[in-house]
């Protein structure tokens, strides 16, 4: 019987792999007294770079208007390289689904609430994620994506 090695799940780096402002409409739209409207959307990628090591990346898309004219987009990607050996297949998507973005989303909110103020606007904040309840939603919906072919 082959004894089996201990998992192995460690952080080798967390770093911002891509980061955009733009202001289209600035200066006039600055002087609009009107309250922007935000939407922001989120994402998770993750792929393996090497043998045991994988890359997991959170995605933020923040959308300000005032009517239909843009205040302000941003888009980061936060990034994080992960070394995971020893894990039943059935446990590397939560790992990577759930685990790894809530590692590195931190980081994507640091980073986009300080482009949004250095940009000279209030820093937009982003509220805590539930990462288990989206990776569960994903899951459904690739089910049934699965279901429907």
């Amino acid at each position: 019987m082959a004894d089996m090695q201990e998992p192995v799940f460690q952080i080798q780096r967390v770093y911002l792999k891509e980061a955009s402002l733009e202001q289209p409409n600035s200066p006039a739209i600055l002087l609009q007294q009107e309250q922007p409207a935000v939407d922001i959307q989120l994402g998770v990628e993750a792929a393996p770079v090497a043998d045991g090591v994988y890359e997991v990346v959170v995605t933020a898309t923040v959308h300000t208007k005032v009517q239909d004219k843009t205040v302000f987009l941003v888009e980061a990607r936060q990034a994080g390289i992960f070394e995971i050996r020893n894990l039943p297949d059935d446990q590397m998507g939560p790992i990577m689904g759930i685990a790894c973005p809530q590692i590195v989303y931190p980081y994507l909110r640091g980073n986009v609430a300080d482009l949004v103020q250095r940009a000279g606007f209030p820093p937009v904040h982003l509220s805590e994620i539930n990462f288990q309840s989206m990776y569960e939603q994903q899951q459904q919906a690739q089910a049934g994506e699965i279901q429907v072919q």
